[in-house]
């Protein structure tokens, strides 16, 4: 283990990999041409790192634009409208480039937000000013709970007559970046839906305690049909159970502002660290070790569909999958999404783990693109960093390379690197 991490943090490409993703090809929504690039481009690297085979799966992925967009406010004492940073959230319908206008109502909760009758609520824009839990030390609990403004909040306010929607970012930045993300119409008549950045939101929170806020929102976002894409994948056959599998992916798409560093891009880097890292120490792991670069995880799951499809019709066994989609932050540890037995054999490696700074294996959560193997029985893992700063760039334009520490990200690599080295050699009972 001490080996695999000199080799990463000496000699590792996953940075350079990084750069050359996010700089040359950037961010890299499902269906898009920088899609289409990031996957040739992940095949070379694949192939790059030693990979004993690498090839493309199939994947048929939503192709949703943005297009241009705006979003514009005016206030009780003023007789002018403002544009304001903002972000159409992610699947959502625009207004045919038409400026939509209208008074907008406020309301902190859904909670709130029911007790609003609704004659009050249609032909109106909704505001949910839902802010982030600053008091949950763990921002992905904050996540969570703050996701379903995102998630649900379009439905929500279109099936009570508003005709559109702006929501405070799931954001724990002291900034003004708004933040996208994926958001669907359940049962709802589609209704544009936009995000504002945090001081955009503080403002309007304000505003509203002194009278009226009006809204102009003007989008041409839209979904355009499917696409063809593919997941990129590439292994390592293994010595003594060729047909057991364990994997390790991140996902290759990524919204459509930033770099999509964070977002996934590491998770990407990170997975073919690990091919490239036991190649270049010739460790010739037991079961067969295959690295996944999944499509379409920010608006569908469709790569991650594909490949439970796949799996179940070539009848693989996996016997772990782990997907690092937290960041490229420093690594605390893993979460175990398994039965009891087989938390307790990796548990048993973490003293093993500590010189390298990874200490927590209590939490139970896996990772999107693995979900489907999950929900069939499939042990899973999902690396966990540091989660605090992830929040403050996830789905904005600030997700950029220059964000990720490249110390950091090796030490990712480095974990997931050792967990794979461990699983493959001894097996997961």
């Amino acid at each position: 283990m001490q080996k695999i991490s000199d080799d990463i943090m000496l000699h590792g490409t996953c940075y350079d990999d990084l750069r050359v993703l996010c700089k040359n090809i950037g961010h890299r929504l499902s269906g898009s041409p920088q899609a289409e690039k990031a996957v040739e481009w992940g095949q070379k690297a694949m192939e790059a790192a030693g990979a004993d085979k690498v090839w493309l799966q199939p994947v048929d992925v939503p192709y949703w634009i943005r297009g241009e967009e705006n979003l514009k406010l005016k206030f009780t004492n003023s007789d002018k409208y403002v544009e304001v940073p903002m972000l159409s959230l992610g699947n959502a319908v625009g207004t045919n480039g038409e400026i939509l206008e209208a008074e907008v109502i406020i309301a902190n909760s859904f909670e709130e937000f029911e007790k609003i009758p609704a004659k009050d609520v249609k032909g109106k824009i909704v505001f949910f000013n839902y802010h982030f839990r600053q008091d949950l030390v763990h921002t992905f609990h904050g996540y969570g709970d703050a996701g379903k403004y995102r998630w649900a909040g379009p439905s929500i306010a279109s099936n009570k007559g508003a005709i559109g929607l702006i929501i405070r970012s799931v954001s724990t930045g002291l900034d003004d970046f708004p933040h996208t993300g994926a958001m669907g119409y359940k049962d709802a008549k589609p209704i544009p839906a936009v995000a504002v950045g945090n001081i955009t939101a503080d403002l309007m929170e304000q505003e509203f305690k002194k009278g009226a806020v009006k809204a102009q929102i003007m989008s041409r976002c839209r979904m355009i049909g499917t696409a063809r894409s593919y997941n990129v994948i590439g292994e390592i056959k293994g010595s003594v159970y060729p047909n057991k599998i364990v994997v390790v992916g991140g996902h290759l798409d990524s919204w459509d502002v930033g770099d999509g560093a964070h977002d996934d891009g590491a998770g990407c880097v990170q997975s073919i660290e690990v091919i490239r890292t036991l190649k270049a120490l010739n460790i010739k792991p037991r079961y067969t070790v295959r690295a996944v670069l999944f499509m379409n995880e920010e608006n569908g799951l469709k790569g991650g569909l594909a490949y439970n499809d796949s799996s179940i019709a070539n009848k693989e066994e996996h016997i772990l999958a782990i997907e690092s989609d937290a960041g490229g932050f420093s690594p605390r540890g893993f979460g175990l999404a398994m039965d009891e037995s087989k938390r307790r054999q990796i548990q048993s490696y973490r003293n093993l783990f500590m010189p390298f700074g990874v200490y927590d294996f209590e939490h139970t959560e896996g990772g999107a693109d693995i979900s489907y193997l999950q929900k069939r029985g499939v042990p899973c893992a999902g690396l966990r960093p540091d989660p605090q700063r992830y929040f403050d760039l996830h789905h904005t334009a600030n997700d950029v390379f220059e964000q990720v520490n490249h110390r950091e990200l090796k030490l990712g690599a480095v974990a997931l690197t050792n967990l794979v080295y461990l699983v493959s050699q001894y097996g997961l009972k």
